[in-house]
């Protein structure tokens, strides 16, 4: 690529909708609409999809992007009385006119930050006053990193409480090839038996049916083996205790209108997150959480796909 590449290219997508596009030198990229701040493509060098967007999706507002990576905030799901998944991801952000400095990442070229801010719409269903500054950076290596900060900024002296998640859509080849290493032992809760605990048996997580389980106390790394493709996806997190993962399967993938019958093959939610204990922020403190995902050919683990060579 030229010296003068465009690491970072301001674009329209689909129904004229606002994207933004990172590219880096090696040809890895990431489009990220200014609707719901989400990420719906990130590409490897060579061209190939990592992330999962259902063909049905729909980039029309009020309804939020099936698929890429949708910020879920103030509310994860239905724990609670906003609408699923509250609304951070079918509102427009906007590009963060004066963000704040990230000392870390100060040699990356390619990331936007966008900000989100308390409506007088919102206060409506969520009455408080509150920043959230997410920075979105393209890595040289192709690692994709979401970092999220979220201040109250409440005048009425009042705390706030959120549960939060980056609910990554994975692209896989083939969902009963596909194996996760970093959760074998811990507890979780499964939201098909009414939220009911367990203890997860076994080895590694593989798939043969429907699943949607809230991890609890996970650890920073977590691995999501694609046997059929030879790749393995590594998620490291910081501030998110919590990983969901979800698969619809058959027969919830064809009640869902805007995703494919036999899209639920493809695709696996592995989702870092703030779920079982809320964060509650007081007037101007500020809650930060991070997501980091590389995509490695398994070959890299010189063909060894032990969860610890992997993990640490």
């Amino acid at each position: 690529m030229s010296r003068e590449m465009k690491y970072v290219e301001h674009s329209t997508g689909v129904n004229g909708l606002e994207k933004v596009i990172l590219r880096e030198v090696r040809g890895f990229s990431a489009e990220v609409y200014l609707y719901g701040g989400q990420v719906t493509s990130w590409k490897n060098e060579l061209g190939e999809e990592l992330l999962f967007v259902s063909s049905k999706a729909t980039f029309r507002p009020p309804k939020a992007i099936r698929g890429g990576i949708p910020i879920t905030f103030p509310q994860f799901s239905n724990h609670g009385p906003l609408e699923q998944h509250g609304f951070a991801r079918n509102r427009f952000w906007i590009i963060d006119p004066n963000p704040p400095p990230f000392p870390t990442t100060s040699t990356y070229k390619a990331y936007i930050d966008l900000l989100l801010k308390h409506t007088e719409e919102d206060a409506k269903i969520w009455p408080h006053r509150y920043e959230f500054r997410l920075r979105i950076t393209l890595g040289p290596g192709g690692d994709l990193m979401l970092t999220s900060r979220i201040r109250n900024t409440n005048t009425d002296g009042k705390s706030f409480t959120f549960t939060f998640a980056y609910h990554t859509y994975f692209a896989v080849t083939d969902i009963s090839e596909v194996r996760v290493e970093g959760l074998e032992t811990l507890d979780y809760l499964d939201n098909l038996k009414n939220r009911e605990r367990f203890t997860e048996q076994g080895d590694a997580i593989t798939f043969e049916s429907e699943v949607d389980k809230l991890y609890l106390s996970t650890p920073t790394k977590i691995a999501i083996i694609d046997h059929e493709r030879k790749r393995t996806f590594v998620m490291r997190k910081d501030g998110l205790p919590d990983a969901v993962v979800w698969n619809p399967w058959d027969k919830k993938a064809k009640a869902l209108p805007d995703f494919g019958d036999d899209e639920y093959k493809h695709m696996l939610c592995v989702e870092p997150a703030c779920v079982e204990k809320p964060i509650t922020l007081k007037p101007g403190e500020e809650w930060k959480g991070r997501q980091e995902i590389s995509a490695v050919p398994s070959s890299y683990f010189s063909g060894q796909l032990d969860p610890r060579r992997i993990l640490y």
